[in-house]
């Protein structure tokens, strides 16, 4: 009889201690927490119910009313996340979209639509005749800029008379132009030469393009005009010169 009243009391004792931890845990009282089995003698691990964590922040869309007011400078990305609404839909929360690695959003109704390249502002007045085509007598389409991608939108190539030869990346957000992405890359070697840096870019439709840039005339003189901006897949070289001294 002791023996049985000592097993019981133990039984009691974890209960207790159980239901004490899922009050105590954080301050909050939910736990799902069950009997001690008397064939067993394991005690359950009290297990607590939290709530879901939810973002309530604003999003970009839902503080503003109108297509003029959106982003008209900013061209969208792989990796971009945004906001998009329909007003006249009335719904309480924005849509969260993503342009995909091949920049495209998945549009509610439309589908898959491609976004990369262009600005909110753009890509609303695009969508809104193709929604008040099938689905909105009215359709006023407000899309907004969440969070830009940190990710790289490509690389250039660097070869010839530079510190440091091989990829590099272009970052995001940015205008890489021929001279910052040398200056990025460590600089130009001792024996460069400075007046004839060849710009390689190809085209869409196989073709190539070599432009010649005078880093003289953008570093020494100030004319980024003749400094052009750099593209996925361009090649830098730098010759060196003819004459060493």
């Amino acid at each position: 009889m002791d023996r049985f009243n000592s097993t019981v009391s133990a039984h009691k004792f974890l209960l207790f201690a159980g239901l004490s931890l899922a009050v105590n845990h954080g301050g909050i009282a939910l736990a799902q927490v069950s009997p001690v089995g008397l064939t067993t003698g394991v005690a359950p691990v009290a297990q607590p119910v939290y709530p879901p964590t939810t973002y309530s922040g604003p999003s970009a869309a839902s503080l503003l009313n109108s297509m003029d007011a959106l982003n008209d400078q900013t061209k969208l990305k792989a990796g971009d996340q945004l906001s998009f609404r329909v007003i006249e839909e009335q719904k309480a929360e924005p849509d969260i979209l993503t342009v995909s690695d091949t920049g495209e959003i998945e549009v509610p109704l439309l589908g898959r639509y491609p976004a990369a390249g262009k600005t909110c502002r753009e890509l609303a007045n695009q969508l809104k005749p193709v929604l008040e085509k099938d689905y909105y007598y009215k359709a006023t389409v407000i899309i907004g800029i969440d969070t830009l991608s940190e990710k790289p939108i490509g690389k250039v190539y660097l070869e010839g008379q530079v510190k440091s030869q091989g990829a590099l990346d272009i970052p995001p957000n940015d205008s890489l132009t021929v001279s910052r992405a040398i200056l990025m890359d460590g600089g130009l070697a001792d024996f460069a030469d400075r007046r004839r840096v060849r710009l390689l870019h190809r085209n869409a439709d196989g073709t190539t393009k070599t432009t010649i840039v005078d880093l003289k005339e953008v570093l020494d003189r100030g004319h980024a005009d003749k400094d052009p901006v750099v593209q996925d897949g361009d090649t830098i070289t730098v010759p060196q010169r003819l004459i060493n001294f």
